[in-house]
């Protein structure tokens, strides 16, 4: 379990370590071309796969992606099916080549409502995949996080019953969905948007946010690194003085 960023102060890094997206915009994309929406969801998956590669060659040590919240639901049924498709074919056709490649894949969210034939892939996948240490992949799918925060609270409790008085955040965090990555150092969310729509809300305390209106197929390995460039220009003080900052952290 990583320490939380509002008990210590993670060390300087020019190259975040953790990596958080909201990959925004399939759909639009789609739409300007006068293609069904699912068009822009596979288009989507080459991003992901540019991206991963960009991580692994930049040092990125993990890279979390949000594929599916828990209010997408909410989207027409067809839309959904077709993405619930999509998650099972990305798993066949390339958790082999993030194993070549040393990647490590955790899915997390509530799992419980997807297809048995998905669980499984999921199972297998994070199976396959759990010595590898180049960089870990997480996906959330069916993943809110108040969520989260209530189903770790839960765990918690049922574990640990006499912690319902009297807690704190070392207790909590290990019942985290992510307590096996530290917290986010760089945010980003593509498609123009400008909100976290329940996404790590925990974790993304002192993440460093960087929105662009790049839709997410659009976004490549020079979209990345100007975010991550956008992320060395900033002065990350975690409640201190910039004076402190310099005195206290060599130049990363």
């Amino acid at each position: 379990m990583f320490e939380s960023s509002t008990q210590t102060i993670p060390g300087c890094r020019r190259v975040p370590r953790h990596i958080a997206i909201i990959m925004d915009g399939n759909g639009r994309w789609a739409k300007k071309r006068f293609l069904p929406r699912v068009a822009g969801h596979r288009k989507g998956v080459e991003s992901v796969r540019e991206v991963v590669k960009a991580c692994v060659a930049e040092g990125v040590a993990y890279l979390t992606l949000f594929a599916f919240s828990s209010e997408n639901w909410r989207r027409p049924a067809d839309e959904v099916s077709l993405l619930m498709q999509l998650f099972v074919h990305a798993l066949e056709g390339e958790v082999g080549k993030l194993h070549k490649h040393g990647v490590r894949l955790k899915v997390v969210g509530d799992l419980s409502r997807f297809a048995p034939n998905l669980q499984q892939l999921i199972q297998r996948a994070e199976a396959l995949t759990a010595n590898n240490q180049k960089l870990t992949l997480t996906i959330a799918a069916n993943y809110g996080g108040r969520w989260d925060i209530l189903n770790a609270m839960r765990r918690m409790l049922a574990e640990q019953p006499d912690k319902a008085q009297d807690f704190t955040e070392a207790d909590f965090t290990p019942y985290l969905s992510m307590s096996y990555a530290p917290e986010p150092d760089l945010f980003i969310r593509t498609g123009g948007e400008e909100r976290i729509s329940n996404f790590l809300l925990w974790q993304l305390a002192y993440s460093e946010f960087y929105f662009t209106p790049t839709l997410w197929p659009d976004f490549q390995r020079a979209s990345l690194m100007e975010a991550i460039a956008s992320y060395q220009e900033r002065e990350r003080r975690f409640g201190r003085t910039s004076e402190q900052v310099q005195q206290a952290d060599p130049p990363c």
